[in-house]
């Protein structure tokens, strides 16, 4: 461990919240820029796109796997985990009709297990990959869904020995057709000790509950936060609540990671990141009054 690590790892001790922010935000940066740019506008962790590391994350060398963690390290950065992990390759799909193809996305999926726990201790997998699990032509939400289910039963035992957990991210309707809430992605966990689900703010366009609520009625399985605005811009830059989820994680005691995951980087990758993290800030102060 580095003294820049340890240093931020002490500072987040302190933090009332972990604030990660996702690699995506910076496009254009190498990983090593991406990681110095997350850390200079204030956040102790990074959750990393696998795209962002390799045209093919599995096929990573240990040294190239080393030489990542060490990156991260570093630059004081926290390995959260991997979030849409299965857009690269191309070519992958869960739920499909195709056996050959689906089976080979689940063996696909494994691997990725490996390199999470290769990358940082006790990492997370957040299932969104909506093109990647959507029901296609002759097949029904539901039996998607169902695949789901099996294919999560499968990975858990994986999970479980590599100290990772999978997190099924409900996804806004008009993203995806397959698991829109967070009632439908607990039925298909399973029950798995390593198989969990998250809450994503502009991911509850497809929940009744107001996000309060929907906390407080999910807490024991909840183990990850996303912070966006409805329309996928970055916190502040609209009108959700976002007191409301930081009044409700901070009642229930949430000492998961708060992630900000961005789908518009205008004017660009590091004013956002500095932006959303002054808003959340600002709004932690509130709190404290």
């Amino acid at each position: 461990m580095t003294r820049r690590w340890l240093l931020a790892a002490a500072m987040a001790r302190r933090e009332e919240f972990r604030w990660a922010i996702c690699s995506e935000t910076f496009p254009g940066k190498t990983f090593a820029e991406i990681c110095a740019a997350a850390r200079r506008t204030g956040y102790t962790g990074i959750e990393i796109e696998p795209s962002n590391l390799s045209p093919d994350p599995a096929a990573l060398t240990a040294t190239e796997r080393q030489s990542i963690r060490k990156t991260m390290a570093d630059h004081g950065l926290a390995f959260v985990g991997f979030h849409s992990f299965l857009k690269a390759p191309a070519g992958l799909h869960l739920t499909t009709n195709d056996d050959v193809v689906r089976e080979r996305t689940w063996k696909y999926f494994a691997s990725l297990i490996d390199l999470a726990a290769d990358l940082g201790e006790r990492p997370l997998l957040v299932l969104g990959s909506s093109k990647q699990r959507q029901a296609l032509a002759g097949v029904t939400p539901v039996l998607a869904a169902s695949r789901l289910q099996e294919g999560l039963a499968r990975m858990a035992p994986l999970a479980a020995k590599r100290d990772v957990t999978i997190l099924v991210e409900p996804l806004a309707p008009y993203l995806c057709n397959v698991v829109n809430t967070i009632e439908e992605a607990l039925r298909v966990t399973g029950g798995h000790r390593h198989v969990k689900t998250l809450l994503d703010t502009h991911n509850t366009a497809g929940e009744a509950l107001p996000v309060a609520d929907l906390i407080r009625k999910h807490r024991a399985n909840i183990r990850h936060v996303h912070l966006n605005e409805m329309d996928g811009r970055y916190p502040g830059s609209g009108s959700f609540d976002f007191a409301a989820v930081l009044n409700t994680l901070r009642e229930i005691h949430y000492r998961g990671w708060v992630s900000v995951e961005v789908f518009d980087f205008q004017p660009d990758g590091e004013t956002v990141a500095a932006k959303s993290k002054s808003h959340l800030d600002a709004l932690i102060r509130r709190m404290k009054k």
